[in-house]
């Protein structure tokens, strides 16, 4: 792993833990275990630690393994995102809201949000779906929400079979899979 990788790594899991508020380079420098500085070295200012971060969110985010069925790949990315991805997830959507207050995230939210949602898109075609523009955003909209709910809500994370189950109710609604 490179040094920014792991900064980009450190700096997620402060900001899982302490908000944007909390990220700062000695924060990360201290998550990463790395001698003092060595965050600014690789990225001078705030605006380029977050972006920094927010590139390793979405490096992450792309590692996802889809395998199985279209259901099972789906439930799978949403059981990861609220288990071992939690802190990614948590990272992103504190960027999610400090992008509604700053336009220079925005964009690269935005151009991120973009990305998934073609890979989405993608898969939806190959499956064989009559409008896979729409019946991406149904389910990534779906993703999100359920992600959301488990790491924001009260209650524990939903298991793998629940999620198998829901994803496939809502493929067979939209009528693919």
């Amino acid at each position: 792993m490179d040094r920014r990788e792991v900064i980009g790594d450190a700096a997620i899991e402060v900001i899982a833990a302490a908000g944007m508020r909390g990220l700062t380079h000695r924060a990360v420098d201290q998550a990463a275990g790395l001698p003092a500085g060595s965050t600014s070295y690789y990225a001078r200012t705030r605006a380029a630690l977050l972006s920094l971060t927010f590139a390793r969110i979405l490096e992450l985010d792309q590692e996802t393994v889809w395998s199985g069925g279209l259901a099972e790949s789906i439930a799978g990315y949403a059981y990861e995102a609220v288990t071992s991805g939690r802190a990614r997830m948590l990272a992103r959507y504190e960027f999610a809201l400090e992008a509604t207050r700053r336009p220079e995230l925005r964009a690269q939210y935005d151009s991120g949000g973009a990305v998934i949602r073609r890979a989405a898109v993608e898969l939806f075609s190959a499956a064989g779906s009559a409008d896979p523009v729409r019946h991406a955003g149904l389910v990534v909209d779906w993703l999100e929400g359920t992600i959301f709910g488990a790491l924001a809500g009260a209650s524990a994370p939903p298991s793998r079979e629940s999620l198998v189950a829901s994803a496939r109710e809502i493929l067979r609604g939209i009528g693919v899979g």
